[in-house]
């Protein structure tokens, strides 16, 4: 099966169209015959014996995009000046930047900017090391770190290669929450030497978001770092994606009339995401999980188990299930994927309990397409956004963050990504709520501003805060 045009590759074709009719009408035409999805053409207007436009148009994949420039090169009437990748173009020169909070537009400016005048703030700090957090970028500054071991579905592909998508969450930070946020990647994958350079920085920023490093070091990184720091540490791709899965998971019990107790559920990966799913749907009181990673179901016993496995197999699986993940997946409510592409396919759900919850998060590809399991799971979820119920992290780390920020949090707690997640959920309106809308839309403006105040709140419920 095809996958579907998509703007991740999409691209641009300068086109020279001969003004005559019918030749936009083939160049149409042709896009289509070759399987592209023509997204904009814009500022059409016919005038002169050639029209010479650029025309978005997307493609399934970059061997598409090859094929399908050189088939509408070929169109009576249409000479293609050029075409370039759209998602590349996006990315030259980085994006994002540095902008100035105040002018210095004279000597008045310059004296209480920098010198003398800055002296006075610095002994202040020196006095008072808490006004760090109020008189500079710790205020509203989060450090995105990586060792590049884990990125996307891309693996240990370093930091030079990293930085794109730390780029990419700098971004996403400042557009949806107002956070500023730079990347670090750093060039170790020793963990004690990350923990070291993190300990090293943290007097610059705010909070610490880790990002895209493999486990098990990702725990141990993660944990030592918050016992070090006094300002929030969160490693994304386990709490975040959890905290998203949970708000879905509440949802989708919402549509399909279950129970959280009552409920057994299969993961599919316990990585770092995996873990941390296991670990937020425990505190949710789910009455039964088990995890399966390449050798099958995780018991107490088996071999194969690193740390942390170990600690997952002691408080899941009471029962010892073993066998494949198609094998234990028989008769089970939810299944959650955190793994790897095409690992299930209609079978396998067809042996699930009756109105099964499918979250397929695998990137960019499924542990089953959404075309596979149509007419299967009463709720079907993956990590696209081309589908419907866009599982993704921009749905919490904003938030969090940003309420975090707000109510001078020391420390991101269980009872904090708890309530996020319920923050999540609840944007969802009983009107709203349906099988193919469990999550909001990353889009919802709503989404950030509700999940930091529930965070803000609980932190402050928690007593986790400076004075």
């Amino acid at each position: 099966m095809k996958n579907a045009p998509t703007a991740a590759y999409s691209i641009t074709i300068k086109v020279s169209l001969d003004n005559v009719p019918g030749t936009l009408g083939r160049f149409a035409v042709a896009v289509g015959a070759a399987g592209g999805n023509i997204a904009a053409i814009p500022g059409f207007e016919a005038k002169g014996p050639v029209v010479v436009r650029a025309i978005d148009v997307h493609c399934r994949d970059e061997d598409h995009a090859k094929s399908l420039a050189s088939a509408v090169g070929e169109v009576d009437g249409v000479t293609v000046v050029e075409w370039w990748d759209r998602t590349f173009r996006l990315h030259e020169g980085g994006k994002i930047e540095v902008n100035p909070l105040c002018s210095v537009a004279d000597a008045d400016d310059l004296a209480m900017a920098y010198t003398p005048g800055v002296a006075r703030v610095c002994m202040a700090i020196h006095d008072d090391p808490s006004l760090a957090h109020e008189y500079t970028i710790r205020k509203n500054t989060v450090a995105i770190v990586t060792d590049g071991t884990a990125v996307l579905g891309l693996g240990d592909i370093g930091p030079l290669a990293a930085m794109p998508v730390m780029e990419g969450k700098a971004l996403l930070f400042k557009e949806f929450a107002g956070v500023d946020a730079f990347p670090l990647c750093l060039a170790t994958t020793d963990p004690e030497e990350v923990i070291e350079t993190v300990i090293r920085v943290a007097p610059t920023f705010g909070g610490i978001n880790l990002e895209d490093i493999a486990a098990p070091a990702a725990f141990e990184i993660e944990e030592r770092l918050k016992a070090a720091l006094d300002i929030p540490v969160f490693h994304d791709d386990q709490h975040g994606t959890a905290v998203v899965c949970l708000a879905a998971l509440e949802n989708s019990l919402r549509v399909v009339g279950k129970e959280m107790s009552d409920l057994s559920v299969v993961i599919s990966g316990v990585g770092a995401a995996g873990m941390a799913i296991g670990r937020i749907l425990i505190d949710s009181g789910v009455g039964e999980i088990v995890g399966c990673d390449r050798l099958g179901a995780i018991h107490s016993g088996r071999d194969g188990l690193n740390f942390a496995k170990e600690w997952f197999a002691e408080h899941t699986n009471r029962d010892r299930k073993a066998g494949t993940l198609s094998e234990v997946l028989a008769g089970a409510d939810v299944f959650i994927g955190v793994s790897a592409p095409n690992l299930l396919d209609a079978s396998d759900l067809r042996t699930m309990a009756g109105d099964p919850i499918v979250f397929a998060m695998a990137n960019p590809d499924p542990e089953i397409r959404p075309e596979a399991a149509d007419g299967l799971a009463a709720v079907m979820a993956t990590g696209r956004s081309d589908f419907p119920n866009q599982i993704n992290n921009v749905l919490a780390f904003p938030g969090i963050f940003r309420g975090s920020f707000d109510a001078k949090a020391t420390t991101i707690t269980e009872g904090m990504k708890l309530a996020a997640a319920v923050a999540i959920a609840g944007c969802v309106s009983d009107e709203e709520l349906d099988a193919r809308h469990v999550v909001p839309s990353v889009f919802d403006r709503s989404v950030a501003p509700a999940v930091a105040a529930a965070v803000a709140d609980q932190a402050r419920l928690e007593g986790v805060v400076r004075a």
